[in-house]
This record gives structure tokens, C-alpha cells and sequence, in this order.
């Protein structure tokens, strides 16, 4: 099938859905209808029967929102999908608004224009938080609009919508956890006490699965399941679809004292709390929770007390990523050992070497999967921030250019996420310069000493220095925490140019991953996920440091030597040292001594390769 072909079948189809939608929005007196990302639990990536708006729009990026009304259509996503988007929204009824840009307007901008005042613009309510809702409400009802709690349109219009997954859960053993269930309710409970809380409700999939040391296969890539949880001071109650319970399952849960009830029953026992003080975060509780709960129910909107005490790790989490890292190491350096040669054999395309990475991580034990769709761009489709090669769009690797890889496992014990540029023959001078600069961004991070209780806001510029000097940016986050065997993009805390105020603590896991892209030409990232630890005690407090816990070599090919200063060459010297020493006893004689070439000091490395 061409890409010409595949193209004009979606745009055609998409055109179909968007008639039929105007039909049934007529018929229930709605003007407009809103389809965000997300699901009722607010995930990143939601199961397959929760990706409505991919349905209605065609767009299969992992953040944007579809506005259909009578006779226009709008998506707005922001920069890691302008390329992407625009591409899949071609000739479809669909216009792209990119975010951030001074002259796109809001979502609610664009509908005061789009639709006479008095308009009702409907929107689901399980797939947008309270204070999503009641926002869109106070800014449409500014411009004389209506926002409506609506059905979904895709219950009724989806044809071959995917079934609710119903796999089963599966325990995260102890070895891996540091704590079980009961001391993780304690905790959990303590800071119920400290608030004042009479219960506390948990939505996000990935505080579940933590709390209850349970994990599943719900959504692509993420070891979660389907499930609401609410705890009191005397109980807690696992609200889920029971096939997914197993005998082992429903042991490990009762020894635990947690009681189950099905899926949907949540908000009939929501509606009997009375004068209760519940704990729930209006910024990630979906409106249609907050919509059934007693009038004399007190909320306590804050952030979940879970989110905090998943993201730093326990002594045996951190021995897990640690062991997880290894294994990654050995599937890596298998991988780019094998690399270039194969690409100057030909034959090798971009998904050709998603697949043989996708293999070599298999060999390893423990592996259950990726932690997310590989990345995988050659020369200008480096450019394309989140690209993922499709059929359609896979093409040839040459022995020339940059080859941007993004990848990352889940293994039983850890979950890995890294980012690697090659040169896969000659670059640029371009390309070598920006690389450089991509590389000293992340030495600067990387090398960072900085006060416990820094935010990551505060060393977001570490990342964007070298090349904000020379005018270039980058428009995605520098860093994200990782979940032990959970998601690989965990919170609280970020390192970002916008305010995130969750702190930087001991025990946290932290990518560091800046970039230069240039559309049309070559995209740039290198990616760590690194750990907080304790540096130094000073009159001044406890100051902390980062350890990197990814092994695997840095191609020093495009690295331009005049730039880098001496204390970033020691840094990727000493990284080296360390790929080389904690991989290469694990290793054949064949890739060690490939190992011990890729992580030469980089005086030795070019003086050797004269480049």
C-alpha cells in the first residue's frame, strides 16, 4: 500500500466520522463536542478503548484535544507533534493549532469565533479533571457558551471500538517493592492524618498499582490496570472488573485487608460518604467523581499522597533499576556493536532496527516489554520529536547522518528509558556542532551539585545553556521521573523550563535529556535516567547530586573536541570508565573489546579514529 494511498483512506474516513458526529451532535441539541486525551484515570496512555480522540481525528500523538463543531474542526497538540500532526491531519476536516505559539488561539478562543452565543459544547466528564471542567466552564460562560456534561459520542458511534481490557493482574513481588502492602497503607494513612482526611480516593493508574504491589497489561507499554482505590483510616477498597482477579491475586489482597467491589460500583459508594473530608486532587480526579459526591462532603484538593512516596525509591526499587540497567547495558551495546556494520551491509531501515533491538532486549531475563514505542529517526525524521516509523513512513538507513534513537524496557525489576544519537558515517559540520552542544547541555546537568528541595525548574538552564548562547532552544521538558516497573514518565517532579514545584529528593529518578532539532535536517538527544543522591553537609544544608544509573556509550564520532572544556571532558571519561567497568565482566570477549574501543577517553578515541 503507497503512503499516497493510506493517506487518502483515513482523510476519507475521517471525513465520514466527522458527518455522522454532526448528526448525532444535532440531535442532542449540542453545538460543539470537546475530545481530550485522556481517560477516566487521567493516564498518559490510555488503553486502546479509551483513545477516542485518535478516533475522531486520526492524530495518534500521546497528547492533544479535537474540537468538531457543525461545520469546522480543530486539534491543538504542542511541539513534540507539529510535524507529526500536520502530516496525519492532512486533507482531513481537521485544522492543526499548535500550542505555545503566540498566535494560536485557545480551545475556547476558537470556539467563541467558531459558534454563535447560546451554543452548548459538550464534553465527557470522566476524560477531563474538576479543574479542567470547571475552568472550560467559567471561560465558555465569559463568551455566552454552555459547557454540558455529555455522553461520549464514541459509545455509540464507534464502530469496532476495542473492549475494555479485562487481563489479569499480576503481584509485584516483595524483592522488588521494599515494602508491602500494609506498610504502604500505613504511610499512606499517616499522611491522611496529618491533612485531616477522613478517606483518601486514588485514580491514577500507576499509584494503584504501587500501593497495592500489583501490576498489569490494561495499557500499551505500561504495567497497569484498570482500577479505582479508596482508602480510610480503617480500610481500603480496590474497585475493579474481578475476572482480573486471580486465586493468587485475591489472597495477596485479603492478606493485605483490602476489600474489592466491581469497576462501576465507585460512585454508588461515593454517594453514601456523608460530612467525610475526602481527599481527592480536583487537578487529576475526573469531574464526573467530584459530580456524584454529597453535598456535605469536604474536598481536600491536593496532590496524592501516593505521588510522592512512588517517586522516591525504596533501597531495593533503586537495587532493582540498578540490575535492570545492567541487562539494558548488554542489549545496548549488542545493538550498537552490530549497528553500523549492518547498516553499511545495507538493507537496514528504520524499523528494520527497531525490531533487532526489540530482539536483543528479549534475550535478556526478566524483560516483559518496552516502556514505551521506540523512537527510532534517521536524518530529517530525527527532527520530528516523538516520531515513530510506520510502514508508510520507514525508510532506508545509509552509512551517513544522524540516527536518533529513543528506546526503553520494562524488565520485572526496573524500567529503563534512553536516548541515543549516532553517526552512522560522515556528519555535517552542523550536525557535529549541534550534537556538541546537545552533549555539553547534558555534562552540565549531569555534573549538577544543587540544595535538597530545588526544583527542577531551578536547573532546567544547566541543560539549555551552551546552546542558548547561540540562539537555539528546544520546546519538550529536559527531564521526567521513571517508575520502577511502572511508568516511564512519573511525577511529581520534572525538569522543565515552566514552574514544576515539586521538589528534587534523595531516591528519585530523573532523565536528562536536551535536544537540538532542526526540521528538515537532523534531530539531537541524549538521554540518561539518572538518580538523586546526597552530595555533601554544609553550614548551608544538604546538597545533592546525580548518579548516572544508564550504561551505555556515548558516541564520541560527532562529538567537535574544541568545545567541549575540561571539566566535561573528565565527565564523559569518567562515564565511560564506569559503562566500561560495571558491563564489560558481563560481556563476550567480542563486545568487550568493541566496549573498550566505544569508551576510550576521547583524546585517545579521536587521536585513534583522526577525526
Amino acid at each position: 500500500m503507497s503512503v499516497h494511498f493510506n493517506l487518502t483512506f483515513m482523510s476519507t474516513t475521517i471525513t465520514a466520522r466527522i458527518q455522522t458526529l454532526r448528526s448525532h451532535l444535532r440531535s442532542h441539541g449540542l453545538s460543539a463536542y470537546i475530545f481530550p486525551s485522556s481517560d477516566p484515570h487521567h493516564s498518559e496512555y490510555p488503553a486502546e478503548y479509551w483513545k477516542v480522540r485518535e478516533w475522531i481525528s486520526g492524530f495518534n500523538g500521546s497528547a492533544g484535544t479535537a474540537v468538531v463543531t457543525s461545520d469546522n474542526a480543530a486539534l491543538w497538540t504542542d511541539s513534540r507533534y507539529f510535524i507529526a500532526a500536520a502530516r496525519q491531519l492532512q486533507d482531513t476536516p481537521f485544522r492543526l493549532m499548535k500550542e505555545g505559539l503566540e498566535d494560536t488561539p485557545s480551545v475556547v478562543q476558537w470556539l467563541a469565533s467558531a459558534i454563535p452565543e447560546g451554543s452548548v459544547i459538550g464534553i465527557d466528564a470522566q476524560t477531563v479533571t474538576d479543574d479542567e471542567f470547571r475552568t472550560l466552564e467559567k471561560e465558555l460562560k465569559h463568551y455566552g457558551l454552555r459547557l454540558e456534561a455529555a455522553p461520549n459520542p464514541a459509545d455509540s458511534l464507534w464502530t469496532g471500538r476495542p473492549a475494555a481490557p479485562l487481563t489479569p493482574v499480576s503481584i509485584q513481588p516483595l524483592r522488588f517493592t521494599g515494602r508491602d502492602v500494609p506498610e504502604k497503607l500505613a504511610l499512606i494513612r499517616q499522611a491522611m492524618a496529618g491533612q485531616k482526611a477522613d478517606a483518601l480516593i486514588l485514580t491514577a493508574l500507576d499509584e494503584i498499582a504501587w500501593t497495592l504491589n500489583l501490576r498489569g497489561t490494561d495499557v500499551h507499554c505500561t504495567p497497569v490496570f484498570t482500577a479505582y482505590a479508596l482508602i480510610t483510616a480503617s480500610r481500603c477498597r480496590l474497585y475493579i472488573d474481578k475476572v482480573k482477579l486471580t486465586e493468587e491475586v485475591k489472597a495477596h489482597l485479603q492478606e493485605a485487608g483490602v476489600e474489592t467491589s466491581g469497576y462501576d460500583t465507585l460512585t454508588h459508594d461515593l454517594n453514601c460518604l456523608s460530612t467525610c473530608h475526602l481527599w481527592a486532587d480536583r487537578h487529576h480526579v475526573n469531574h464526573a467523581i467530584f459530580d456524584c459526591l454529597p453535598a456535605d462532603c469536604t474536598i481536600l484538593s491536593s496532590a496524592s499522597p501516593v505521588a510522592m512516596l512512588k517517586a522516591v525509591k525504596h533501597p531495593a526499587e533503586v537495587e532493582g533499576f540498578r540490575r535492570a540497567m545492567l541487562r539494558d547495558g548488554i542489549a545496548l551495546v549488542k545493538f550498537l556493536r552490530w549497528l553500523k556494520p549492518a547498516v553499511e551491509a545495507g538493507g537496514e531501515s528504520e524499523l528494520s532496527i527497531c525490531q533487532k533491538l526489540d530482539e536483543l532486549r528479549g534475550e535478556q531475563e526478566l524483560y516483559r516489554g518496552n516502556s514505551f514505542d521506540t523512537i527510532a529517526g534517521y536524518a530529517a525524521h530525527a527532527a520530528i520529536v516523538h516520531y515513530e516509523a510506520t510502514a508508510e513512513t520507514d525508510i532506508p538507513l545509509r552509512p551517513e547522518g544522524l540516527l536518533l534513537l529513543d528506546s526503553g524496557a520494562q524488565y520485572d525489576d526496573g524500567t529503563t528509558d534512553i536516548t541515543r544519537t549516532i553517526a552512522l558515517g560522515p556528519v555535517s559540520e552542523e550536525e557535529r556542532h549541534d550534537y556538541t552542544l546537545v552533549l555539553k547541555g547534558h555534562i552540565r546537568l549531569a555534573r549538577a551539585r544543587f540544595p535538597q528541595g530545588c526544583s527542577g525548574t531551578q536547573l532546567d538552564a544547566c541543560a539549555r545553556y551552551a546552546m542558548w548562547q547561540e540562539g537555539i532552544n528546544y520546546l519538550h521538558g529536559t527531564g521526567h521521573g521513571v517508575g520502577s516497573r511502572l511508568s516511564v514518565h512519573e511525577g511529581p517532579h520534572q525538569i522543565r523550563m515552566n514552574h514544576i514545584p515539586a521538589p528534587l529528593l534523595p531516591g528519585m529518578t530523573v532523565t536528562n535529556e536536551p535536544g537540538i532539532y532542526k526540521e528538515g535536517r537532523h534531530g539531537i538527544r541524549i538521554e540518561n535516567t539518572q538518580l538523586i543522591l546526597p552530595c555533601l553537609e554544609t553550614e548551608f544544608g544538604t546538597f545533592l547530586q546525580f548518579e548516572p544509573l544508564t550504561l551505555c556509550p556515548i558516541d564520541m564520532t560527532p562529538v567537535d573536541r574544541s568545545l567541549l572544556d575540561k571539566e566535561e571532558t573528565e565527565w564523559l571519561d569518567s562515564y565511560h570508565r564506569r559503562v566500561y567497568d560495571r558491563l564489560a565482566p558481563l560481556l563476550d570477549d567480542e563486545h568487550r573489546a568493541w566496549l573498550r574501543e566505544a569508551t576510550r577517553p576521547i583524546e585517545e578515541y579521536h587521536s585513534h579514529y583522526k577525526l
